[in-house]
């Protein structure tokens, strides 16, 4: 009596994958996978940083118009300031603190 056993050693007319270039294809293609949505993600992220980058330069160009504004106005009001009399707000400019009148109390 004879046993039939199917053999074990490796036969060059089928070609059969082993276990190990199975599992090596699979991780070859995750990581293409992978890389091509990090790829994806990169360019989306240079797109995103050179949209921020424009926003900046268009700001810097309001900065400064508006620092000049700001400059312009204290220097008027540093000019006002120098020509005009202290007075006290809100009573047409006149300055009581140098006023001489007297005193109706003292007579």
């Amino acid at each position: 009596m004879s046993l039939s056993r199917p053999s074990t050693a490796y036969d060059l007319s089928t070609p059969q994958e082993s276990l190990f270039d199975r599992e090596r294809e699979r991780l070859i293609e995750e990581i293409s996978t992978n890389f091509e949505e990090l790829m994806g993600n990169m360019n989306n992220l240079n797109r995103t940083l050179e949209q921020v980058y424009g926003v900046g330069r268009e700001s810097t160009t309001v900065s400064a118009l508006w620092g000049r504004f700001s400059s312009l106005i204290k220097e008027q009001q540093t000019e006002l300031a120098a020509s005009a009399d202290v007075g006290v707000p809100g009573t047409g400019g006149a300055n009581f603190a140098t006023s001489t009148t007297t005193n109706p109390s003292k007579s």
